[in-house]
């Protein structure tokens, strides 16, 4: 990222700004529309939201006047709205995948049908896709990288979020000779599987969140969708399935999560894990046999080897989103993405009694909450992955409240396009078992 700055600078004073396309204007989104509005070198350009007066609610607060937005429903409009410098709103996204003079498409719903449907009308489109929607990209993220290839335009998650902060320090590791032996994340709360969106409505309301996300961050469900985007991106994997999630503090980390052997809890490392005590923060550990190298580390202040903990205490989000797509558009570089087929994926387990006949719901819902396991475990034990539960998918046969879902227990929709394109990338990548 050094210089990062001046290249922004310099796209806005040779008069080449990024032209940007915003899907979701909810809380990540709305952070996104503020920021490209302000920082020189880009240009947003188009949003598409459900709901569009939110969408223009937000342009106007950003200081934006309201006869400078245009409300459109083709493409010709919205083409012709851009070249007369409006500001577009849509509620239709393939006319914001369509649209010309768009360089890079942005992702913030967290929804995966609409990740998944996003992602690839850019793709098609010959538009770089930067992604924060994490819970599609762990169910048919190798699918759209591989896809993204072959129409040579980028489709990649995004600096900030957690498994991109990650990917920051784990090739600064291994660039400077580094072993690393644990990826992870701090967790901003405690972990409680069982809650819904109506327990936790009074404290989404005060932090002016959908209770359907908040959940999800509650219930661990994000927390495993970004530990598998950790793992997919790395080739590490969970120690169990779960996780450990234990307790620590910063100084404690490199020693805790070390082998049993060594006083820790791990069975093996090149693992990916969550941490209670050190939110907002990422870090890696690491190691080396080499007795120079340990004695830089010791005189440096790191303390005593041969493993340490590097560690950066924050990660902010959808502000570091444009150094993605900086990196995307005009460097053609990838901040995270899958390595080459899933390595691990996020299974859904049950929040209470599941009855046949029941209806589930998805991420941030009142049926399911998530769980990371390598993706053998989840092929060989026929496990669902929690992306690909909606409100038609059906309960077939009873399953106990703390259960894994199982694909002969479940009805999945077959109708949507994440279920389609899985079955698609089940067929191209190796390491799938039937």
């Amino acid at each position: 990222m050094i210089n990062i700055d001046k290249k922004f600078l310099k796209l806005f004073e040779k008069n080449k700004e990024i032209s940007i396309g915003i899907v979701g204007s909810g809380q990540m989104g709305r952070g996104l529309i503020t920021q490209f509005l302000i920082i020189r070198g880009f240009k947003l350009r188009i949003i598409a939201n459900r709901t569009l007066q939110k969408a223009i609610d937000i342009l106007l607060k950003c200081g934006i006047k309201i006869d400078d937005i245009e409300v459109v429903n083709t493409i010709c409009g919205a083409n012709s709205a851009i070249e007369r410098g409006k500001y577009i709103v849509t509620e239709d996204i393939e006319i914001l995948t369509k649209v010309d003079f768009i360089d890079c498409i942005l992702e913030a719903t967290g929804i995966p049908e609409i990740g998944t449907f996003t992602a690839l009308k850019s793709i098609q489109n010959k538009k770089h896709i930067v992604t924060l929607n994490v819970e599609a990209d762990v169910v048919v993220g190798p699918y759209l990288k591989k896809l993204a290839i072959q129409n040579d335009v980028i489709y990649t998650g995004s600096a900030g979020d957690e498994p991109g902060a990650v990917m920051e320090l784990f090739s600064f590791a291994k660039a400077i000779g580094f072993d690393v032996k644990v990826v992870g994340k701090g967790k901003n709360n405690k972990i409680e599987k069982y809650c819904n969106p109506d327990t936790v409505y009074g404290e989404a309301k005060n932090r002016k969140m959908n209770p359907k996300i908040l959940c999800s961050f509650k219930d661990g469900t994000k927390t495993m969708c970004e530990l598998a985007a950790m793992s997919n991106a790395t080739g590490f994997i969970p120690d169990i399935v779960g996780v450990h999630g234990i307790k620590s503090d910063v100084n404690s980390l490199s020693s805790k999560l070390n082998l049993k052997i060594n006083g820790g809890i791990l069975n093996k490392f090149n693992v990916v894990e969550y941490v209670d005590g050190i939110a907002p923060g990422v870090f890696v550990i690491i190691y080396s046999e080499n007795d120079e190298y340990n004695f830089h580390m010791e005189y440096l202040k790191m303390g005593n080897g041969p493993f340490w903990t590097l560690y950066r205490p924050y990660h902010l989000c959808n502000l570091e989103t444009p150094i993605s797509v900086f990196k995307a558009v005009i460097e053609k570089e990838e901040t995270i993405n899958s390595i080459d087929g899933l390595v691990s994926e996020c299974i859904a387990v049950a929040k209470k009694d599941l009855k046949a006949g029941e209806y589930l719901d998805g991420v941030g819902g009142y049926t399911t909450y998530g769980s990371i396991t390598e993706i053998e475990d989840s092929q060989k034990n026929n496990y669902v992955p929690l992306g690909l539960l909606n409100e038609k998918a059906r309960v077939i046969k009873d399953i106990k409240k703390g259960e894994y879902l199982t694909k002969e227990k479940i009805e999945l929709d077959k109708t949507t396009l994440i279920y389609k394109i899985r079955k698609e990338q089940d067929k191209i990548f190796l390491n799938y078992k039937k």
